[in-house]
């Protein structure tokens, strides 16, 4: 994949690792809605609820649900990690 089309993604939950590798957006919400973060996406740090969204560049999507985390965005890569997630 184009590396200029890309997120370098790391999700971490209590037990350790939980997601590693390239997707082309990650969706999630924050006390204001939902929102989308794709490649060169402006660097932030936001508390995240409700679910995080992982859409591959094939198409697939995985979504894991979260009562809380915090996501940080930084060139390219993004760190989430998750607080309580739910079943």
């Amino acid at each position: 994949m184009n590396n200029d089309r890309v997120l370098q993604v790391e999700v971490r939950g209590r037990q350790g690792l939980v997601f590693v590798g390239e997707l082309a957006a990650v969706t999630t919400f924050n006390s204001v809605g939902q929102f989308d973060v794709l490649a060169k996406h402006a660097n932030f740090v936001s508390m995240i609820t409700n679910k995080v969204i992982l859409r591959r560049a094939d198409g697939r999507i995985d979504e894991i649900n979260v009562d809380n985390g915090v996501m940080i965005v930084e060139e390219n890569n993004v760190k989430i990690f998750l607080g309580v997630t739910k079943a």
